[in-house]
């Protein structure tokens, strides 16, 4: 006599896993849907960097992140904007660079104290 054929591996099966991050990814990609990928993608990873540093964005406010190369011409820079306190991308919100890199600002809070002029806008 001939054996029954085994059902499929995985049907009628949800997910296995679950990640903290499912509900806020998918909340997150309907919001930036009407956004370029490129900008999207920055805004993703913005956000990805203020759940990973949490605490530590006081201690780091100021200083810049991560530097990323666009192009061959253009470069991307992640920083933490010393008065707002916000995760900023040069491309999105403008930077001012402090010559220590201990004090940079982005475009609006530059703005507003009046001092200094865009670099990399």
């Amino acid at each position: 006599m001939g054996r029954a054929p085994r059902k499929a591996k995985g049907t009628g099966k949800g997910k296995k896993g679950y990640s903290i991050f499912d509900e806020d990814e998918r909340h997150d990609a309907m919001e930036d849907s009407d956004l370029p990928k490129d900008e999207a993608g920055r805004r993703k990873i913005k956000r990805q960097y203020e759940n990973l540093l949490g605490i530590r964005i006081e201690k780091l406010k100021g200083r810049i992140l991560n530097r990323e190369r666009i192009n061959k011409t253009i470069e991307g820079v992640y920083f933490i904007c010393g008065e707002c306190k916000k995760v900023c991308h040069n491309m999105d919100d403008g930077l001012v660079e402090d010559a220590n890199n201990l004090n940079n600002l982005c475009g609006a809070c530059a703005k507003a104290k009046g001092k200094g002029k865009q670099v990399a806008a």
